[in-house]
């Protein structure tokens, strides 16, 4: 059974720091490309950034780009998501997911392409 459990999440004023992990268990974890996503209130999900299952491609969106990096320990099957300069419209539930890939420098962009996803995290930056 394949879980995915996010921690880190918490209020943050604009311009601070937070960093997501999200561990995994339950499946072969260096096989797997993972993404985080994120839902504001009202919106919907959308992507933030993908690392590949060796960890040497990252894809990350427009608007995280240079403040956001992804990254993952093979050994500890965790994913982590860096975020710096946090802005108030950063704030969303952030989840992680994952997916089987062919290779291990594949990388999915696009949600309905994940199998797995986790339970989410709240992230609050304020003004």
């Amino acid at each position: 059974q394949v879980q995915l459990v996010e921690s880190g999440g918490g209020l943050v004023q604009a311009g601070g720091s937070l960093r997501l992990s999200c561990a995994a268990s339950g499946l072969t974890f260096s096989t797997y490309g993972m993404g985080w996503f994120r839902q504001a209130p009202g919106k919907e999900r959308e992507f933030v950034a993908t690392i590949s299952g060796s960890g040497s491609i990252t894809d990350y969106a427009y608007s995280v780009k240079g403040r956001f990096t992804i990254s993952r320990d093979n050994a500890k099957n965790t994913v982590y998501l860096q975020m710096n300069s946090l802005k108030p419209e950063d704030t969303a539930v952030y989840y992680c997911a994952a997916v089987l890939v062919p290779t291990r420098y594949t990388i999915i962009l696009v949600q309905h392409g994940y199998d797995y996803w986790g339970q989410g995290t709240q992230v609050t930056v304020s003004s």
